[in-house]
């Protein structure tokens, strides 16, 4: 599958796979309820994602312990995967709370790094909640995020948003965007190629609207100027290929020519 720049140093599918899922069975929005998924399940899941190309795996603390069973499951192999994760919110099992300072931050990414069993995070971004990306950054993250990056415990950072005016006000904090685009939101798709046009990495969250759409509709979100990678969630090893084979049908996750 092809690869494509997401921020400096760091290249994923075009396809990527969310792992919410995983950890998190309470207060999502699924069509189709399924149980918690099994080590072996997550381990065969993991084997198709490698074996049709995908390399990026999306997470967050406020998956329930996400990170933790993913940490698991590809200990070992961890140079075969981008790890994106974020920072923000957490989840108690009933209710998200959300913590922006600089010193959550730190703490987030610590756990992370302990959680995801890696010594760098390849993707941060904020989890944000709605608030104004300005009053957000007002409260440290953003300058905790650079400064971890500088450290080396991260290598590209960014924003999880809600909307258009608020990743427009975090771009030129971020290096990377992730944006919703699917059949019922298509008001983010002129900040995504404005983030592209910016040298910003764009990954599209929710392109099934919740599994609502079919697996074309994954190719042609692809297809999107400025998307650098769409990012699926799903348990379902054969849902995870179908999408592969969307993308290899219109070209678009097709190696370039050599």
């Amino acid at each position: 599958m092809r690869k494509r720049a997401l921020a400096r140093g760091v290249a994923v599918s075009v396809l990527g796979l969310g792992t919410v899922q995983f950890g998190r069975r309470t207060a999502v929005k699924y069509r189709y309820a399924s149980p918690r998924p099994t080590d072996a399940r997550i381990a065969e899941l993991l084997a198709t994602a490698k074996a049709v190309g995908v390399n990026l795996l999306d997470t967050a603390p406020a998956y329930g312990d996400s990170e933790a069973r993913l940490g698991e499951a590809i200990a070992g192999e961890r140079d075969n995967w981008v790890l994106c994760t974020k920072v923000g919110e957490e989840f108690d099992g009933r209710r998200s709370r959300h913590d922006f300072s600089a010193g959550e931050a730190r703490r987030s990414v610590e756990r992370s790094l302990c959680r995801l069993r890696t010594d760098c995070l390849d993707v941060a971004l904020v989890h944000a909640d709605g608030r104004p990306a300005s009053a957000i950054k007002a409260e440290g993250v953003f300058r905790a995020l650079r400064r971890l990056q500088r450290e080396g415990l991260i290598r590209a950072i960014g924003y999880s948003g809600k909307g258009v005016a608020d990743g427009r006000a975090a771009l030129p904090d971020s290096d990377v965007l992730m944006c919703t685009v699917n059949a019922h939101w298509r008001e983010e798709v002129p900040l995504v190629a404005e983030a592209g046009a910016a040298g910003v990495g764009v990954l599209v969250k929710k392109p099934l609207a919740s599994g609502f759409h079919p697996h074309r509709v994954v190719a042609r979100t692809a297809d999107l100027p400025g998307v650098t990678a769409v990012v699926v969630g799903t348990l379902n090893p054969e849902h995870l290929a179908a999408h592969a084979e969307s993308l290899e049908a219109a070209r678009i996750g097709r190696e370039p020519a050599r």
